[in-house]
């Protein structure tokens, strides 16, 4: 026997084991006693591995290492090769010791039990409708009355809404800016504004606009100085926005048929926030300024064209003296933009600002600024148009 026997077998008819090491000799041990050993053919079969049992919990701890060790006479404990039994033995000479049914080595995820699908959810109209629609209905009655009963009225319902939308907006302003637009130049040129436009026409308007603008830079001298250029220019911006722009409301009313060119303005102003918003509710899915106005589609803006479009053409053909229809397309899709536009205008302001509305006052629709910010751009708008297509008279 030479070297190259080391780990094999013994020679056939020899009953004394294995050699040991090259400098001992063959080490002399006691073959088992059974039929496999006895009979010459066996001597020539090499013997198989016992397969250990893999552990339920798959560690490795000692108790594993000592399960899965082989045993066995041909396999004595301490060394096989260069690599000791346990976990070595298990990864790099046995690869058999984890079958494939024992540990499956890609198990599939079980299945996870069916949830049940959620119950579709009703779309919510986001306000109180009914509170909105019996405080529009009273509005309504208050402008059509002052209206077409007495025109003075009317001025006087306008100018009461203008200070009202002045106070909400100044008290936003100083509540989330620390903004201190100076509300009562504010308010009584504002006031003055309305009227002056209604008796002395564009002229009066312009100048009541121009003498509110100083009465607001020399108002504000009387407080410290400290945030003065921005108070004065919110106060400026809040002379322009919520006075100046209703002034129209009041240049449209000197007409002859001033009361039917006033209720066209609302109705064609009215129709496209309702076509925009039944629309939008109802198939709205693409957002048209999600930053600005998430709730507003381009469904909605279709639908707000739309009806401002048919109601335009009515209003012109049957109010107005010497009005089409075809104008009244044209003035139908100019309100719905300057509407929208309004709209948009005044949520950037309430963004700005952090806040939903701009009052409590009106049930369902928040406070006056809420109402007028679609009808305030869109008065001058009307204003042009008509002089445009039918003149001042």
């Amino acid at each position: 026997m030479n070297d190259s026997s080391w780990g094999s077998p013994p020679h056939a008819g020899s009953r004394t084991g294995y050699w040991g090491p090259a400098d001992q000799g063959p080490v002399q041990r006691a073959a088992p006693a059974g039929p496999a050993y006895d009979a010459p053919e066996a001597q020539q079969t090499r013997p198989m591995p016992i397969v250990p049992d893999v552990p339920a919990h798959g560690g490795n701890q000692d108790d594993d290492r000592g399960a899965a060790r082989l045993g066995g006479p041909l396999f004595p404990a301490g060394s096989y090769g260069d690599a000791p039994y346990g976990d070595a033995a298990r990864r790099h000479d046995t690869p058999s010791a984890q079958p494939s049914a024992a540990v499956p080595q890609n198990p599939e995820p079980m299945p996870d039990a069916p949830h049940p699908a959620p119950a579709p959810q009703k779309k919510s109209a986001g306000r109180d409708l009914g509170a909105a629609i019996g405080v529009g209905v009273g509005l309504g009655v208050v402008i059509v009355a002052s209206l077409f009963v007495v025109k003075a009225v009317f001025i006087g319902v306008v100018a009461v809404a203008v200070v009202v939308g002045l106070w909400e907006l100044t008290s936003r302003l100083q509540e989330r800016k620390g903004i201190r637009a100076p509300l009562v130049p504010l308010a009584v040129g504002g006031a003055a504004m309305v009227v002056a436009g209604y008796v002395r026409g564009p002229e009066g308007a312009w100048v009541a606009m121009a003498l509110t603008a100083l009465a607001v830079l020399v108002w504000r001298m009387t407080e410290p100085p400290e945030g003065y250029l921005k108070d004065v220019t919110a106060g400026v911006f809040a002379a322009f926005y919520v006075p100046f722009l209703a002034t129209f409301v009041a240049l449209m009313l000197t007409a002859d048929d001033g009361a039917f060119r006033v209720m066209t303005f609302l109705v064609l102003t009215v129709v496209s926030d309702t076509g925009a918003y039944a629309v939008g509710w109802r198939f709205g899915k693409t957002k048209l300024a999600p930053r600005i106005s998430p709730g507003k589609t381009r469904e909605g803006l279709f639908g707000a064209v739309s009806f401002a479009m048919v109601a335009g053409a009515l209003c012109m053909q049957f109010l107005i003296d010497d009005g089409t229809w075809w104008q009244g397309l044209l003035l139908g899709f100019a309100v719905a933009a300057s509407a929208t536009l309004g709209d948009l205008g005044e949520s950037m302001i309430k963004r700005d600002l952090g806040i939903k509305d701009m009052g409590t006052l009106l049930p369902g629709h928040g406070g006056i600024m809420d109402r007028l910010d679609s009808l305030l751009p869109t008065a001058p708008v009307v204003w042009l148009l008509l002089v445009l297509f039918v003149g001042s008279g």
